[in-house]
């Protein structure tokens, strides 16, 4: 589609991006394309945080973008007519103890655009929270954030939690943020973990035969 509007997107000009996107929907441009080229930037965003080019401000705007964008254009994402077949449900939160969000929210948008249905509980979310949602949907993966070494302990008692209930068997959990790697994984008894969105999205791919 337009390379111009992926490359707004990836160098953060946010209020040009936004008036083009605008624009392209005023003329009846599909949103489903609308949201490859965002895709794309946020993959180029991601490699040049992932190269020192850009750091935590950048990754906070390109979070703000992706929540403005989708207001934009998801009225009409709802009229377009189109219902795809979605590859797998999500039950996605940052656990108790931590408010970050820009992670979880650019994971979230990278999930939904490729094609899962999540359900997003949002930041600082009680155990009970991913209990009673995963309860309700029946979730293919189960998704936690966090950001604070602080939060470990809290995402192994909310996946022993998910285990008491008799849900454990029936999902898969990935966990992801900031220092999170193999050892955390481990501890916290998730099954995997990613080190950003497209690892994520990639990993959920994987786990539903794609």
């Amino acid at each position: 589609m337009s390379k111009n509007l992926v490359e707004l997107l990836a160098d953060l000009n946010e209020d040009e991006a936004l008036n083009l996107i605008e624009s392209k929907i005023e003329d009846g441009t599909n949103p489903r394309d609308i949201l490859e080229d965002t895709k794309e930037a946020m993959q180029i965003i991601g490699s040049r945080f992932e190269e020192g080019e850009y750091f935590l401000p950048e990754l906070i705007l390109s979070g703000e973008m992706i929540n403005d964008i989708m207001e934009i254009i998801k009225p009409h994402l709802v009229d377009d007519g189109e219902e795809d077949e979605k590859l797998g449900t999500i039950v996605l939160g940052t656990v108790k103890g931590d408010i970050h969000d820009i992670g979880k929210d650019i994971v979230a948008f990278m999930l939904d655009i490729n094609g899962f249905e999540v359900h997003d509980i949002g930041v600082d979310a009680p155990i009970q929270k991913f209990i009673d949602k995963i309860e309700e949907v029946d979730p293919d993966i189960v998704a936690l954030s966090g950001f604070l070494t602080t939060v470990f302990d809290t995402m192994k008692d909310t996946i022993e939690a998910i285990k008491d209930a008799g849900l454990r068997d029936d999902v898969k959990i990935m966990i992801g943020g900031g220092p999170i790697d193999e050892q955390i994984t481990e501890y916290t008894g998730a099954d995997d973990f990613g080190d950003d969105a497209m690892e994520a999205v990639a990993l959920a791919k994987k786990w539903m035969g794609e």
